[in-house]
């Protein structure tokens, strides 16, 4: 009798968010007083965090919740000193990492792995560095064996999170035994820069902290509801290598995001698709899309005709928590897989898109698989339809 070879699946989900909310409105009339001096920009900000999509968001950094005359992230009104890159990176690195733990701890426990079965740490992040890296900190406070093999991603972007669970699918399917955690984490506030400037206040208005993590390994049981993964591929599209632009500055990073990105991501991100899923009449019902931005969900739905029920949880995650760079596909991830146990849904075939500097796209097939159901064969990749090539074959020539 043929053995069954176990899929390659997300077998397990955490997210976090610091203790302190940001309410948009609030914040931008406290930013819109700070600017009074420069009416026109004041203007801006107050119709930009309106438009962009956001509610509320959390912060790593209490300060920012502090009235603008007193406020060192508002210098153009208090006058105080601005926080310098050295300063906030001291910030990041006592908070990065137990609002990191929280998020692996949760994933482990969803995932019901043991610590000590872990082979592999993935850990990523964009906002901030130091060394011994948040890869050692999280292998000694997890209690993770010594020869685990930590691979930190760094200063990759939004698209970070997916490149991670692309790699750490990789990782698995090719080494038997191989367990994988993956670990976000951004403190993108702690970035916020004291200007009037378009791209600074466009930076301020929609991005937010927060942590996520997954554990990615063979799944062959039929206990848990998981997410099966498919082989990942890579695109750099055309046009965009000046568009999304994040470099070190004196006072934090300084972002410049172009307002050409949904419109060079609804130019040219359908034909990949088509390229990756087939007839667009076959596409999937699960989209957990990275939201990059109001515009770039708005993009997607206008170019590839998706509706409300397949944007609505990146849409949501974006409401309710802002952009929280590479740590964002995780929560929409998070809502679908809950959505989807409410509701009894069967098997059901997806894709996961996220955006990064370059402009790059990282794209991988999913497919959610309910409690009860056991992989069908080995090569029931996500993506597969009847009379197509599987997902691993159709990517073959992509990656």
């Amino acid at each position: 009798m043929r053995t069954i070879a176990p899929s390659i699946a997300m077998l397990g989900i955490g997210t976090a968010v610091p203790a302190h909310k940001l309410d948009q409105l609030d914040t931008a009339q406290r930013l819109a007083e700070a600017l009074r001096e420069t009416p026109d920009a004041a203007r801006w900000a107050r119709r930009l965090f309106k438009q962009c999509g956001v509610q509320t968001r959390y912060t790593c950094e209490p300060a920012l919740l502090e009235p603008a005359a007193s406020n060192r992230y508002f210098a153009q009104l208090s006058g105080l000193p601005v926080p310098a890159t050295s300063q906030r990176m001291a910030t990041y690195k006592q908070a990065s990492v137990p609002l990191a733990l929280r998020a692996a701890s949760a994933a482990l426990a969803d995932a019901r792995v043991s610590p000590s079965a872990l082979t592999h740490l993935l850990t990523v992040s964009c906002t901030g560095q130091f060394l011994p890296g948040l890869d050692a900190e999280l292998a000694k406070t997890l209690g993770l064996k010594d020869t685990v093999n930590r691979i930190p991603l760094t200063f990759l972007g939004c698209a970070a999170g997916l490149k991670a669970i692309g790699l750490a699918r990789d990782i698995a399917s090719g080494q038997q035994g191989a367990t994988v955690l993956v670990v976000c984490v951004e403190l993108c506030t702690l970035h916020i820069q004291p200007s009037a400037a378009k791209e600074a206040l466009f930076g301020a208005s929609f991005f937010g902290d927060g942590a996520s993590a997954c554990v990615i390994g063979a799944s062959a049981d039929d206990e848990r509801d998981v997410f099966e993964l498919g082989k990942p591929t890579s695109a750099l599209l055309p046009e965009g290598e000046g568009e999304m632009v994040w470099e070190v500055g004196d006072h934090g990073f300084d972002l410049y995001l172009s307002s050409r990105i949904p419109a060079l991501i609804g130019r040219y991100l359908p034909e990949r698709l088509d390229e990756l899923l087939g007839r667009r009449e076959t596409w999937p019902g699960i989209w957990a899309i990275h939201p990059g931005g109001k515009g770039i969900i708005d993009a997607l739905e206008a170019e590839l005709g998706l509706d409300e029920a397949r944007t609505g949880y990146s849409r949501g995650v974006l409401r309710d928590f802002g952009n929280m760079s590479s740590a964002t596909l995780l929560f929409v991830l998070d809502a679908i897989r809950a959505a989807q146990r409410e509701k009894g849904a069967p098997r059901t075939e997806g894709v996961c898109l996220a955006f990064g500097p370059g402009l790059s796209c990282e794209l991988l097939p999913i497919a959610y698989r309910p409690v009860g159901l056991r992989p069908a064969h080995s090569n029931a990749e996500p993506g597969a339809r009847d009379g197509e090539p599987s997902g691993e074959a159709r990517l073959a020539s992509h990656v």
